[in-house]
């Protein structure tokens, strides 16, 4: 990515300059401009994960693990511009305001909520990595020649189990096994309680989700309220706030739909965005996209839309009928076909061993950046309602 887009520094310095410069002043024609340079820098951001994803052969085709990255990497970039943007430096009554009074919480809540998903997609990963070895193993066995009775059998078992593992119950995900939920905040109903831990407290990071957990009403919980701002709201600060809103449900569904997770039926209905915001372009064509690719997927029950994994289950779909019909020495032609099969799955096997491990990191480190900003956001508003509370 260019440097104007992936390195938020020149954006937070400028935003730094210009608030000492105009800090006793009101809303101006330098913070418009800043509004509509972060709004544009969101816009080119999406733009580019557009273009990587309009080619299905290359390394980032849409929703692999090298494009999830670069979305991981969009998401803190426009986190740290927007963070920037609406608090940095910044009067805190300013953001406790009509109708960021309203937003800033209900912003703050849709963190909660990513935090949980965040959770989920992580052990999501780890059904994934399952997946892999087990692949391995497959390609073990079939790499080495001439292919024998032993060593189809012993792929043939590996192969079986891979197919189980990649029709997973979508209502199970890729964590059927546990039943309690380590909830990023705590426990439903204790907000007031979240509301004064120390960051410490919340890094948690387990992925444990419970029976009656799912990850398609969570993402439409985030969407409740998410409305475009109107009239002269469309040029303060809560038009800053609905992109970033728009952003981190953006990313949130587009993870839920790639890694297996509990319970994702109903995730093909994707929350509007209105077409007429310039910024939001790119990001409607990726939802498009993204939409399709579930609808052929939902009835098939397939562990994600991960494209690496929808490569790996076609080679072994060929590769399982190679194996039940083996009979010792084999059709010339089918060895050969395998031979090319397992060549294309021990290379899958490996982008996943390179990228799933910081594919994790990433989601880890959103996690953290998450939990950051959520608590200097609430100390922002615990400093203006002091500030606004009556002298004794």
């Amino acid at each position: 990515m260019p440097a104007t887009t992936d390195n938020p520094g020149s954006f937070l310095g400028r935003i730094s300059i210009r608030r000492n410069q105009v800090i006793a002043m009101e809303a101006n024609d330098q913070e418009l401009e800043d509004l509509e340079l972060f709004q544009k820098h969101v816009g080119d951001r999406f733009a580019e994960l557009l273009t990587a994803s309009d080619e299905p052969s290359s390394a980032d085709a849409l929703l692999s693990i090298s494009w999830l990255r670069r979305l991981l990497d969009m998401f803190l970039c426009c986190e740290a511009e927007f963070k920037a943007l609406v608090i940095m430096g910044r009067d805190p009554s300013q953001i406790v305001k009509p109708p960021l009074d309203r937003l800033i919480p209900e912003l703050l809540e849709r963190t909660v909520k990513a935090l949980d998903i965040c959770n989920a997609v992580t052990s999501g990963i780890e059904a994934v990595r399952h997946c892999q070895k087990l692949a391995e193993i497959a390609v073990s066995a079939l790499e080495q020649g001439p292919i024998g009775d032993g060593q189809v059998r012993r792929a043939r078992k590996a192969l079986n189990s891979l197919m189980v593992a990649m029709t997973i119950d979508d209502k199970e995900g890729g964590n059927n096994r546990t039943t309690e939920r380590a909830w990023s905040f705590g426990r439903r109903g204790g907000g007031a309680a979240n509301k004064d831990r120390p960051v410490g407290h919340f890094r948690s990071l387990a992925g444990q989700v419970a029976k009656n957990w799912s990850a398609a009403k969570q993402i439409q919980a985030m969407t409740n309220n998410l409305v475009a701002p109107r009239g002269a709201d469309a040029s303060g600060l809560a038009s800053p706030v609905y992109v970033m809103s728009t952003v981190i449900v953006f990313v949130m569904w587009a993870l839920v739909a790639a890694i297996p997770c509990q319970e994702r039926t109903g995730l093909t209905t994707h929350f509007p965005v209105p077409k007429q915001l310039g910024w939001a372009h790119s990001l409607i064509g990726l939802q498009e996209k993204i939409a399709e690719e579930l609808k052929k997927k939902e009835k098939k029950g397939t562990a994600g839309l991960l494209d690496e994994m929808q490569r790996m289950e076609k080679l072994v779909q060929g590769l399982s009928e190679f194996t039940d019909s083996f009979q010792f020495p084999g059709e010339t032609e089918k060895v050969e076909e395998a031979a090319t099969q397992v060549t294309e799955l021990g290379e899958i096997c490996h982008r996943m061993e390179e990228g799933l491990v910081p594919l994790q990191l990433q989601i880890r480190e959103v996690f953290h950046r998450i939990v950051r900003s959520r608590t200097e956001f609430l100390e922002v508003l615990d400093q203006a309602g002091k500030a606004s509370a009556p002298v004794a």
